[in-house]
């Protein structure tokens, strides 16, 4: 383990034990894949609280971990809002990229571990992030790229956003992670190994290094660098004996 993983498992033994001491809800930042997977793999070492996690929406990538103790006498929440951004003329507005809208929120001197997913649709974005930053975002972001914007905040239930997605049929040889991955990619099988044993792939925002490993309906795999996808529908085989599957994969 490493020095910086050392370093997060202490910061999160030490939400835990104020939660426990405080009886308190404590949060952790914004985790990405790794962090998310260094917790979920030392998860027995934090027995002593309920755990969960959440991005402000279904499926998001980026998350915070809560720490519950049992013995709690008032209701929460995550402390997360979300930062509407919408240019101030569509008709001049650039085609932004979450490349853009990230670039333009790291300009602002904010630390990532303080944003959580961008979720970028047609004309607009949503940023969530934590709840003591989303006044400055909105009032300090006014330009994306070359294009001027206006910001508002609300609270992540009265977003509705579902991720676009592009739906990817095929047959592959068995639902096996490398297989997969080929597939939604567009990928030979030899240029993914390199990717899964070099710790890139998440299955459920855990990481895994096994080519080999099975999935089942509903899994999201996560590439680091690619992308991400849902596998779908397992529709029966060919008459060679190959699996024919269809998969959602992420576009936004």
């Amino acid at each position: 383990m490493t020095k910086e993983e050392q370093v997060f498992l202490k910061h999160l033994s030490d939400l835990q034990e104020a939660a426990w001491n405080r009886n308190i809800v404590t949060f952790s930042d914004f985790c990405g894949l790794n962090e998310l997977n260094i917790f979920y793999s030392s998860r027995a070492d934090f027995s002593s609280v309920k755990t969960v996690t959440s991005g402000g929406y279904d499926t998001a990538e980026r998350q915070m971990i809560a720490f519950i103790p049992d013995a709690l006498s008032y209701e929460w929440k995550f402390p997360i809002l979300a930062v509407n951004i919408r240019p101030l003329n569509a008709k001049f507005a650039d085609v932004l990229t979450h490349r853009d809208y990230l670039g333009s929120l790291m300009n602002l001197g904010v630390d990532r571990s303080r944003i959580g997913d961008i979720a970028v649709m047609d004309n607009s974005a949503c940023v969530f992030c934590e709840e003591k930053l989303a006044g400055y975002l909105s009032t300090e972001l006014t330009r994306v790229k070359h294009t001027s914007v206006d910001c508002t905040v609300s609270d992540p239930e009265e977003i509705s956003y579902t991720p676009k997605t592009e739906e990817i049929g095929g047959t592959v040889a068995s639902v096996r992670l490398d297989s997969l991955i080929a597939l939604a990619f567009h990928m030979s099988r030899s240029a993914v190994i390199p990717l899964i044993e070099g710790g890139r792939t998440f299955i459920n925002g855990r990481l895994s290094t096994s080519n080999g490993a099975r999935l089942k309906e509903g899994d999201i795999i996560s590439v680091r660098g690619q992308g991400r996808f849902c596998l779908g529908a397992l529709e029966g085989t060919t008459k060679k004996g190959r699996q024919f599957v269809r998969l959602r994969r992420y576009v936004s």
